[in-house]
């Protein structure tokens, strides 16, 4: 496992759609690599051997896939951002991708229409 980077950037605070993260993705080797989890847009492109093209985990490039980071699957069918049915267990798994994302990639920005959190947000309003 890597440890954890001691020159990563300030966290941007970029807005990414779903559609424009996919631009993301490695195919355009003049584009950098960005992997979103839980809605925050991380640049993994200094592993490209990873996350590119031909990379054990280019199915997470390019795209949020909460889902299937959670369930530990490399299954393109659970590559969803939509991680609101997962179980506590899944949830966990999901929570420690993210924090092990957050101490060795460059944050980048945050997806606005994350279906997960635009759910979540509705219901702490309706709950105020």
């Amino acid at each position: 496992m890597q440890p954890a980077r001691d020159d990563l950037e300030p966290p941007k605070d970029d807005p990414f759609t779903l559609a424009q993260l996919e631009a993301f993705s490695g195919a355009d080797p003049a584009k950098p690599i960005y992997v979103s989890i839980k809605g925050t847009v991380f640049d993994v492109t200094r592993n490209a051997a990873t996350y590119g093209p031909a990379g054990s985990y280019a199915l997470f490039a390019g795209r949020d896939a909460s889902r299937a980071l959670g369930m530990s699957s490399l299954k393109p069918e659970d590559a969803l951002p939509d991680y609101a049915g997962l179980a506590e267990k899944d949830r966990k798994v999901l929570d420690d991708w993210h924090a092990f994302f957050l101490k060795r990639y460059n944050v980048v920005g945050k997806v606005v229409d994350h279906p997960t959190l635009l759910a979540e947000a509705e219901a702490e309003r309706a709950n105020l």
